[in-house]
């Protein structure tokens, strides 16, 4: 009550502002936001799948270091060598006798027959190699083969020869190629193979006219070796 004997008065505001009410998450976002999250989680997963997976290809393709290829032929032959230069070995131990030769600056030649490297990478299995000759170990028919590049001359033969104890002292040719005009070009090569029985104990050798005549620039270009069929 007043003083004056009046009932108070207070006036109310109907307009005045409230504070607002934080807006609920519909069930629709929060559906979103858990399939955004697993979208996040499945991309993770596939890139460490994808990772790992590289670096088992990577593993798997690396080449395994080994010897060189020609200390694995020296050990085909039965002996050991070590090399400080690391290739992988490609090559499948053959199952049957087998050998290949090839020139080289160790290998020195006679007047007419040829001699082969001994460090040239040589693939001897079931075979021996001495004086100048493949020795047969295992009796068999042999594909015998040789290839020898050389200058051009007016003359140049090119043969193979077996040595058997069936026939002591008696070289018995086998194969044979005969240049016997001058070529236009400064040289030339020639091949000789063919199919033949050999025994035990048996020796081949390849001999030319002269083999000053005989190109020696590279292994390669001079070769020799039979395998069994």
């Amino acid at each position: 009550m007043s003083t004056a004997g009046y009932p108070s008065v207070y006036a109310v505001d109907t307009h005045a502002t409230r504070p607002p009410v934080p807006p609920r998450l519909s069930q629709k976002g929060r559906r979103g936001d858990g399939v955004q999250n697993l979208l996040i989680l499945l991309v993770s997963l596939a890139l460490c799948g994808m990772a790992i997976e590289a670096c088992f290809i990577y593993r798997l393709y690396q080449p395994a270091k080994t010897k060189t290829s020609a200390s694995f032929s020296r050990q085909i032959a039965g002996t050991d060598d070590t090399s400080t230069t690391e290739i992988p070995i490609l090559v499948i131990p053959p199952s049957k006798p087998v050998a290949h030769l090839t020139d080289g600056l160790d290998a020195v030649h006679g007047k007419t027959i040829m001699a082969w490297s001994m460090e040239a990478d040589p693939l001897l299995h079931e075979m021996d190699y001495r004086n100048m000759s493949l020795i047969i170990q295992k009796e068999g028919y042999y594909y015998v083969y040789s290839k020898v590049s050389f200058f051009n001359t007016d003359h140049f033969n090119h043969s193979i020869h077996r040595n058997t104890e069936r026939y002591a002292g008696k070289s018995i040719p086998l194969l044979l190629s005969n240049q016997n005009e001058k070529l236009k070009t400064r040289r030339s090569n020639s091949y000789l193979g063919g199919v033949f029985h050999l025994t035990k104990n048996d020796a081949i050798y390849v001999e030319v006219r002269n083999t000053q005549n005989v190109v020696k620039h590279k292994p390669i270009e001079n070769v020799f070796g039979a395998y069994m069929i």
